[in-house]
């Protein structure tokens, strides 16, 4: 088995990927939702750190720091940062962000480590829709120091439209910012495993195909 499709099993046991009808960020109504809020006891985060770190470690993203966003991303990055010291005893770096600037102690806007002009920085995140995340961060991030971004890392990639446009989330996101996005996993992926039953869900296949027919890229 893949690290993969280990991963896709994983997210099924955790209750982070459900079936149904939800509304995401971006207005749409989708069959499936991915939920990185479900995880959450220390053996899950451990685990999920390690598929982070293997997405990192096949694509050889450059990195020196792990920037996880306020919420979600705070545990993601941390989980990623102790996987990568762990499997392949490299020390990276780690940091997260404030909803609002701190004006008392040390101040500021982020919290771990303090980034410099240059620093080769990895974006960790759960999913990506419209990419209005990138929106929201790379700016914060482009004022505390002029970093290189060198990549975002999310667990799925729904492969999706962008809110404006044809193109997808990550290609979008690539486009405007230059900042290439991996993936642990993409939605065709899960569909693939509900196809030869390696998880369950075959009565929401057609609301699946259906919704990826429409928004899909």
């Amino acid at each position: 088995m893949t690290y993969q499709e280990s991963f896709i099993r994983f997210m099924v046991d955790c209750g982070v990927l459900t079936f149904g009808e939800f509304t995401l960020k971006s207005g749409r109504k989708a069959p499936y939702f991915i939920n990185a809020g479900k995880y959450d006891n220390g053996t899950q985060l451990l685990q999920l750190g390690r598929y982070y770190a293997a997405c990192i470690e096949t694509h050889k993203i450059p990195v020196e720091t792990l920037f996880g966003p306020a919420y979600k991303g705070i545990p993601l990055a941390a989980a990623a940062a102790i996987a990568m010291a762990d499997q392949y005893q490299k020390t990276i770096n780690f940091c997260f962000d404030r909803k609002e600037q701190k004006d008392h102690g040390e101040g500021g806007m982020f919290v771990g480590k303090q980034l410099k002009d240059g620093e080769k920085v990895v974006i960790i995140e759960d999913v990506m829709t419209s990419g209005k995340a990138m929106a929201e961060v790379y700016p914060k991030l482009m004022q505390e120091a002029k970093v290189n971004i060198t990549g975002m890392v999310i667990t799925v990639d729904r492969k999706e439209r962008a809110l404006e446009g044809e193109k997808s989330a990550v290609d979008a996101v690539y486009e405007k910012y230059g900042v290439p996005v991996y993936s642990i996993v993409t939605i065709d992926d899960i569909i693939q495993a509900i196809q030869e039953e390696k998880i369950s869900g075959k009565e929401h296949l057609p609301a699946m195909l259906a919704y990826r027919e429409q928004y899909g890229a």
